[in-house]
Parts: C-alpha cells; structure tokens; sequence
C-alpha cells in the first residue's frame, strides 16, 4: 500500500477488499465534475453479503455497525480502482446509509456510525461529511446495509 489514507488503512489493521462488478445494470463509480459518486456498496465479504436479515429482527445493532464498516471498506475499494491513490480524496462529502429494519427498529443513525466513525477514523478530518440513515424493509440480496458516497477529489 502507498500514500497516508492507505497507511492509515494498514495501520488500522485492515484490508481493502477486492471491489465488486455491479450487479444490474449501473456503474460502480463515475468521475464528474471533481467528484467522485461510488454506488452503493453491501457489506460484502470474502464475495458474499456478511450480514443479511432486518435490524430489530434477525440482526443485532453490532452486528449491523460491523456490516456498515464493511461498507465504508467497500466504498474505499471502489475509490481506489477509481482514482488509484486513495490520497486524491480530498473531503467526503455525503454518505447515503440504508438499513433493512423491522417497522419498530429507530437507532438507523447508530448502524450507519458504524461506517462514518470509520471513514473519520481512516481520512482525518476529510472524512467529516453530511449524510442520510434510512430505514427500508428490504435491500439487495437481503443485505442488512447499503451505503453510497459522494468525495470531492483533486
């Protein structure tokens, strides 16, 4: 890995998974303009959804926050197929977080602080940004979370 948010990454004792091919039809990212909009990302994981089922229901509030990090890791492969240095990102700017939830589940700001407390972590204050939690009864391949994101880049 090269550039500071890679080491950070390292540092943090995490990897970058492989970046996924869409999977209908839509791109994974798109360059306009000075920013870079990845498409939403599931908690993907050694090529299958980690976490699938509602919150409230079938999946537990960690459960959910570990599946939006693995979210924000997506998110960041996607950046780095994209740009090929993860230190082109210059701020993030929005975060659009989705939880499959039970109609009585409400902490959806807590399952998607899973993904901002790490991208904070990860990019500094670069990753300080606006964002969207929403509840929705269902997501692609039963996923627990989708996110999608929105970065400035140089």
């Amino acid at each position: 890995m090269a550039g500071t948010i890679e080491a950070r990454i390292l540092a943090l004792d995490l990897v970058l998974p492989e970046p996924k091919s869409a999977i209908a039809t839509y791109v994974p990212f798109v360059h306009t303009n000075g920013q870079l909009l990845i498409s939403g990302q599931l908690p993907m994981k050694d090529g299958s959804v980690a976490a699938t089922g509602q919150l409230g229901r079938d999946v537990a509030l960690e459960a959910g926050q570990d599946a939006a990090k693995l979210c924000a890791l997506n998110i960041l492969a996607q950046a780095k197929t994209a740009l090929g240095d993860l230190d082109r990102i210059t701020q993030l700017l929005r975060l659009n977080g989705f939880v499959s939830a039970a109609p009585d589940f409400a902490d959806h700001p807590k399952v998607i602080n899973g993904a901002s407390d790490l991208l904070v972590e990860i990019l500094g204050d670069k990753g300080r940004h606006t964002r969207i939690a929403v509840g929705c009864s269902s997501l692609p391949l039963n996923a627990a979370v989708e996110i999608d994101a929105v970065f400035s880049i140089d």
